[in-house]
């Protein structure tokens, strides 16, 4: 099933405004999840659950939302910053999300400003079309 990437939008937007008990209009591309719709880490199993009954696909979690599973690597996490080896490697396990302010400053805190409703739309974009 194709779909445009407004289509897509509009059914993620309507998925997080129930999980989340947001407004429709708070939904927007640009909204990050945890710091402009206050999702919190349990909202995310939530949100991925809805999201794969909506589009009738899987989504592991780690895909979606890779960032967890990092953390504890002193390898790609040093001293509250994202290594090199920790930008490519998120780089390479989401490209749906685009990196190039958190590179700047690749501060462990921001991290969760990856997580835009964008990003949702396209990673799911990529996984049914």
């Amino acid at each position: 099933m194709s779909m445009t990437s407004e289509e897509i939008f509009e059914k993620v937007q309507e998925n997080l405004v129930d999980a989340l008990g947001v407004d429709d209009d708070e939904v927007t591309l640009q909204s990050t999840l945890m710091g402009d719709l206050g999702a919190e880490s349990i909202d995310f199993l939530d949100i991925v659950f809805r999201l794969e009954k909506e589009f009738d696909i899987q989504i592991p979690r780690e895909e979606l939302f890779p960032a967890e599973a990092m953390m504890g690597n002193s390898e790609l996490v040093q001293d509250g910053k994202v290594t090199a080896a920790g930008i490519a490697q998120f780089k390479e396990t989401m490209p749906h999300v685009d990196f190039s302010e958190f590179e700047a400053d690749p501060d462990i805190n921001k991290i969760t400003d990856l997580f835009t409703v964008e990003s949702i739309v396209k990673f799911i974009a990529g996984k049914i079309n």
